[in-house]
């Protein structure tokens, strides 16, 4: 799959699901707040954890093809990967790798 995205297709697409990935979060929080907290209700967990579900997978599969894509040494990947634990890591990471050019920043699509 490296070999079919460009490093420009390959580093939207990676941003891209960095932010999807990031705003899951959020929205699985704020559900959880609103089941545990203020109305007792499942709702907000109903449907966002699904959502958050299938973007972490995604971010972990985009993470592996970035990776292999711009060359990225082990311990930058395990850090990639990582980031995709705790809330809203995935934006930070992302930050990181245009701002220490481990990958170029996006072209327009």
């Amino acid at each position: 799959m490296a070999d079919v995205l460009s490093p420009s297709s390959a580093a939207r697409a990676f941003r891209a699901v960095a932010i999807a990935e990031a705003c899951s979060w959020a929205g699985l929080l704020i559900g959880m707040f609103f089941k545990y907290v203020v109305v007792r209700n499942e709702i907000g967990v109903t449907v966002f954890g699904p959502i958050h579900g299938a973007l972490f997978v995604a971010y972990v599969v985009i993470t592996l093809v970035v990776a292999r894509t711009f060359r990225w040494s082990l311990p930058t990947t395990l850090l990639a990967l990582a980031a995709s634990i705790p809330p809203l890591a995935t934006l930070w990471f992302e930050r990181r790798t245009r701002r220490t050019g481990l990958m170029p920043e996006p072209a327009p699509a």
